[in-house]
């Protein structure tokens, strides 16, 4: 059963881009030179005005589909990409991040070679936006712990696979969040519905230093309060500290 597995799985990776020229090169490339092959490659482009376009023209290979059209934001990009993926299994890619190794996905797909798991994921590296070998932060996710959420834990959003039929069932990103859609997922996903989820100890994506939630203390305010609504909208509740110590928990990253 494994072999054959490991032999026929489908690996949907959706990258959304908007203007994405400077980084989306080396995402594209760290996605096609996988050692593991049943992939597809969705590129869900927001109507790009730089050379993002022309970049993903230029790579002719059967694996990638694109679209480029207005969307809704980050999180109904996401979502428009993990609809059209037909992968058994799906993750997304952010269009300045890339895969540190061509294992990555044959790592993920031997964890999904266990039919009883519906998601997986590993750890992440920060790195300097110009200078891709230095690393400023390193995110080790450590093993799963459903009670850890209510530690402030949450798994790399950029490093997390699921199952597509997770998706169909419990519903894809909301559009209504502005930074912590993700969260909001793989809390309704993993912590409201207990599905069962497998660490990768190993480096999962590479990420250059940014970030939405974290680039300013007015977007890491609002971040807060999204998260906050993020346990409310599932109908469920958080520790007095677990809000509190979300953001305190990445403090480890720099040491």
């Amino acid at each position: 059963m494994r072999r054959t597995l490991l032999s026929f799985m489908k690996i949907s990776v959706v990258t959304i881009t908007y203007n994405s020229a400077l980084t989306l090169r080396a995402t594209i490339e760290s996605v096609l030179t996988q050692r593991y092959k049943n992939i597809e490659y969705l590129i869900i482009d927001g109507g790009s005005t730089d050379d993002t376009l022309d970049i993903i023209k230029s790579f002719s290979d059967a694996r990638i589909k694109w679209i480029s059209e207005p969307d809704k934001g980050i999180y109904d990009a996401m979502s428009k990409g993990k609809r059209m993926a037909t992968g058994e299994v799906v993750g997304a890619l952010n269009s300045d991040d890339f895969y540190p190794d061509n294992l990555v996905l044959e790592r993920v797909a031997h964890a999904f070679s266990d039919e009883k798991v519906d998601a997986v994921f590993g750890d992440l590296k920060y790195v300097d936006y110009s200078d891709t070998s230095k690393i400023t932060r390193n995110w080790v996710s450590g093993e799963y712990n459903r009670e850890n959420f209510l530690r402030g834990w949450m798994p790399p959003h950029p490093t997390f696979f699921l199952r597509k039929a997770a998706f169909e069932k419990y519903g894809y990103y909301n559009p209504d969040f502005k930074s912590a859609g993700d969260y909001e997922l793989m809390l309704r996903m993993l912590f409201k519905n207990k599905l069962k989820a497998r660490y990768i100890p190993h480096v999962q994506v590479t990420m250059r230093a940014g970030g939405v939630s974290n680039s300013s203390i007015k977007n890491r305010i609002r971040a807060n309060r999204e998260d906050k609504l993020a346990w409310l909208l599932n109908g469920i509740k958080p520790k007095w500290y677990t809000l509190i110590m979300k953001p305190l928990s990445k403090l480890r990253q720099w040491l």
